[in-house]
Parts: C-alpha cells; sequence; structure tokens
C-alpha cells in the first residue's frame, strides 16, 4: 500500500550520506556466496521517474548488506544492544538475530544487553548488562516483551559514552523510535567527540510506523493484524445491539498508519479518525450528525480512532501531555448527544493498545526483525555508525540518523492509504471541517 513517504524531500544530498568510521581493511570472514554489497550501490529516494527526466542520483540511500571488507577484526569487537520506549512486537526476534549474526556469522565472542533502555547507561543505578549468548536467545523470539526490559528518557550523552568505554563496546545497536535514536545521534556525536571509534547502527522500532525514510518499522503489521481481530469483535457486538456502537481506539499519536491499515484489513469500519485529518463533532456534517445518520439507515455501527486524532477539538494551549484521552472523550460525547436527541444508543469502548504492545510477532514482523537485525550487523561491522537501518522500496538501506530524527511521517490525505479508506468505510472526506 503506497504510503505518504515524501520523496519530495528538498534535504541536500549531504545528509543522504551514511558516516563511516574509517577505512575498511579486513577482509569479512562471510562466504564469498554471502551476496556482498559494493558501497557504490544506491537506493533512489524518488522510485517514480517522468519519462524523458533522469532519476537523481543526489537523493538516494547507501544499500545496505555485507561489505566484502570490513572495519572491525571481529575478534576485537564487544557489542551491546539496547530496548528503547515502550513495548513493541518483535523486539526479541531483533535481539536473538543480532546474536546469533554476530556469533556464527562474524565470530564475534561478547554482545552485551542493556538493561531497562538508556536507564542501564547510568551507573548509578547499577543495571549490570545481560551476556548475550546464542543458547541464551535460542527460544525468545517466541515471546512477547523483551528480555532486556524497556525505557524511555536517558542520561546525559558524556555519561553513556563514559559507561560504554568502561564495558569496553564498541559497537552499540539501538532499538527503538524517533526519540530513542535521538539518543543515539547524541551518543554517536558524543562518542566522535572523544575520538572514540564507536559505531552506532539503529534499529527503527515504532509499532505506529511514524519514521520517516523507513517504507515500514517493524511492529506494525503484528499491530494491524491484532487490532483487526478487535476490530472483528467491536463489530460483532456492535450488531448483535440496537443501535449498537464498537468504539475501537487504536495507537497512533501523531500518525495514523494502524488506524487505517486495521481499517483496510477489517473492512467492517464506518468511521475512521486520524491525527492528519481534522474534524467536528457537532453541527450540521459533524461526525456525530453522521453518526446519527448511520444509526438510523443500518442501526449499527463501527468507529476507529487513533489515539492523537481529534487535536483541534481541544485549546491550542494544552498541554498535549493533559489533553483528554479521545477515546473515553468520544465515548461521553457519543452518549450526550445521543441522549440529548432522546435516541437510544449501546456503546461498546475498546482500547487493546497494551495488549498489542506485548504481543509476539507475527510471521511478517519476524521475517522483517531477522532482515534488520541482520543488515545492522553487516553495516556496524563495516563501520558505519550514525545511521539507521531502513527499508525503501523493499531493499535494505543505510539511512543517516539525522534524516530520520529530523520530523514525523506523517499520511497524507492524498495518499492512495486514506483514499482507501475513505472508499472503505464511505464516510466523508472532512467531518464539518
Amino acid at each position: 500500500m503506497t504510503q505518504n513517504l515524501d520523496p519530495g524531500s528538498s534535504a541536500p544530498l549531504a545528509e543522504f550520506v551514511a558516516p563511516q568510521l574509517g577505512p575498511c581493511t579486513v577482509p569479512s570472514p562471510l562466504p564469498l556466496g554471502e551476496g556482498f554489497v559494493p558501497d557504490d550501490i544506491r537506493v533512489p529516494l524518488n522510485g517514480e521517474i517522468r519519462h524523458g527526466q533522469p532519476a537523481d542520483p543526489s537523493r538516494s540511500f547507501e544499500r545496505a548488506g555485507p561489505r566484502r571488507l570490513i572495519y572491525f577484526q571481529p575478534q576485537q569487537v564487544r557489542a551491546a544492544a539496547v530496548t528503547c520506549g515502550g513495548l513493541c512486537p518483535g523486539l526479541n526476534n531483533v535481539v536473538r538475530s543480532l546474536v546469533l549474526q554476530l556469533h556464527y556469522g562474524y565470530g564475534v565472542a561478547e554482545c552485551l544487553g542493556i538493561r531497562y533502555g538508556y536507564r542501564g547507561l547510568d551507573p548509578t543505578l547499577g543495571l549490570t548488562p545481560l551476556r548475550l549468548t546464542p543458547q541464551l536467545v535460542s527460544d525468545i523470539h517466541e515471546q512477547g516483551g523483551s528480555i532486556l526490559g524497556v525505557a524511555r528518557g536517558n542520561p546525559e550523552p558524556s555519561v553513556m559514552v563514559r559507561q560504554l568505554r568502561d564495558w569496553g563496546v564498541n559497537v552499540l545497536f539501538v532499538i527503538g523510535g524517533d526519540g530513542t535514536q535521538q539518543g543515539a545521534h547524541q551518543i554517536w556525536l558524543e562518542a566522535n567527540r572523544q575520538a572514540y571509534p564507536l559505531a552506532v547502527v539503529g534499529i527503527p522500532k515504532t509499532i505506529d510506523n511514524d519514521i520517516p525514510y523507513v517504507w515500514r518499522s517493524f511492529g506494525y503489521a503484528t499491530a494491524v493484524e491484532k487490532a483487526r481481530q478487535v476490530i472483528d469483535s467491536a463489530h460483532n457486538e456492535a450488531r448483535s445491539h440496537f443501535h449498537g456502537v464498537g468504539l475501537v481506539k487504536l495507537m497512533g499519536r501523531d500518525a495514523g498508519f494502524i488506524a487505517a491499515g486495521a481499517t483496510l484489513a477489517s473492512q467492517e469500519v464506518n468511521f475512521t479518525l486520524v491525527p492528519e485529518v481534522p474534524f467536528r463533532l457537532h453541527g450540521e456534517g459533524g461526525f456525530l450528525e453522521a453518526l446519527l445518520k448511520r444509526l438510523e439507515q443500518r442501526r449499527h455501527a463501527v468507529i476507529v480512532v487513533a489515539e492523537g486524532a481529534g487535536r483541534d477539538l481541544f485549546p491550542t494551549s494544552q498541554d498535549p501531555r493533559h489533553r483528554p484521552d479521545i477515546g473515553l472523550f468520544l465515548l461521553q460525547e457519543i452518549r450526550a448527544f445521543f441522549r440529548q436527541k432522546q435516541v437510544p444508543v449501546d456503546v461498546k469502548y475498546f482500547d487493546p493498545s497494551y495488549y498489542i504492545r506485548g504481543a509476539a510477532a507475527n510471521t511478517e514482523d519476524a521475517f522483517l526483525c531477522d532482515q534488520f537485525a541482520r543488515n545492522a550487523v553487516h553495516a556496524a561491522m563495516a563501520g558505519k555508525t550514525g545511521i539507521v537501518l531502513g527499508i525503501w522500496y523493499n531493499l535494505m538501506t543505510h539511512v543517516p540518523v539525522s534524516l530520520c530524527t529530523s520530523k514525523k511521517k506523517r499520511m497524507a490525505e492524498s495518499s492512495e492509504l486514506w483514499q482507501s479508506v475513505l472508499k472503505a468505510t464511505g464516510q466523508p472526506v472532512r467531518f464539518g471541517c
């Protein structure tokens, strides 16, 4: 499904260059049949060209994959992995594949698992890292959650780099979303300031799928699958009651990709509300009037709302962290509206957020996690640093972390994805706006 991937970015060419610790002079221990990728293979930002207009090679990503010559002597590498932010399906899959590729692919003997996100790099907390071995991680991919634990926030970059130096870590894999990758960027800058050769490689983890220049992040496919199951249950509840309404709140603080994907997967949703599209509740053409008409015609309805939707309903001066929960807010507004109209309504409210976050990865995400992890190891061993692994037109890429943290990926109203949602639900382009 086409997304709003911002192929017209005006980012300068320099921002597409993957930083490198130094020249690669060590022959890779990988077998010749591995399919080595030269550094000059690029993946264009814009995959579409007009007839007679050549593609612009300046806006392209470095292709990921194993290199024939690498930067590090494998026996001198001590790697570490950290999982940050909230839970997401696939965290354990990524950790497992990192360890297996390091151990069996490159012969790296040591990999540390940093506990509870960046907190594990604060020496005052005394969080001893795990020693990750193939035996320890053998079956963790079958479990949801993270064997390492997760947390938000981070100590000062100088503190984290000092701890990494004390542990002798020279390769760091950072698994997390935009906030986590901003922290990784600061670690890389601090290590560079200290002239400490540290490869910092990010793996994009956001269940909301809102990291720019990354076609799809792991966890998203599982989230859509689990959300569809909840929507189908909400539909069964709604159609079994007179004027039944199934109201489902899904994740998506800044972007509505999960809500849109689950709507299309289910095909049972009548109204989808996302952060990118403002709407009015009251008045002619408003959402509540549209819901009333739907119940008069079909006697039931299913509503999906992303957690970040409806920002324009609240004062612009209000701190986003203190805004009402949009799901509970809609629940109250629907009940009050129908009570005022003296029309019966039976609303069932579903909020599966943490059920979805803690789930194990499905098949599609498990495969993607393995791709991300193995290519992250290839990148780190080749001395790439300050990058995040991306996937672009189904090809693995090296995306400079500065690009990934420059903005949020959002869904355009004109995109094929959102236009498909409008056709599947039959809802108007805007509710009263």
